[in-house]
């Protein structure tokens, strides 16, 4: 039996989850899958990541990562300084 990689996981989890976000509401035997508007956008955001990670096209490193921590704190606190100013001012 051969080891399954981290590209053909990905690769497998993307489809499964495009699948699911085109397909929507099903019913396969006795599994029912029903995942709603919301549920439907992130298989599909979800799908579309793995697939662009397998083919090698997004790549996950701790820079990235780290750089998107850093980005995300720094919107957040310029969020929570314009919020700060507008409670002050009325």
């Amino acid at each position: 039996m051969t080891d399954l990689t981290s590209n053909s996981t990905f690769l497998i989890a993307g489809i499964i989850f495009i699948t699911i976000a085109i397909i929507g509401q099903s019913k396969l035997g006795f599994i029912e899958i029903n995942p709603g508007c919301f549920g439907r956008t992130l298989a599909l955001l979800i799908g579309i990541s793995s697939l662009l990670y397998a083919l090698g096209l997004f790549n996950l490193s701790t820079v990235n990562l780290d750089f998107l921590r850093t980005s995300l704190l720094e919107q957040i606190k310029q969020s929570i300084s314009s919020i700060n100013d507008l409670l002050q001012g009325s």
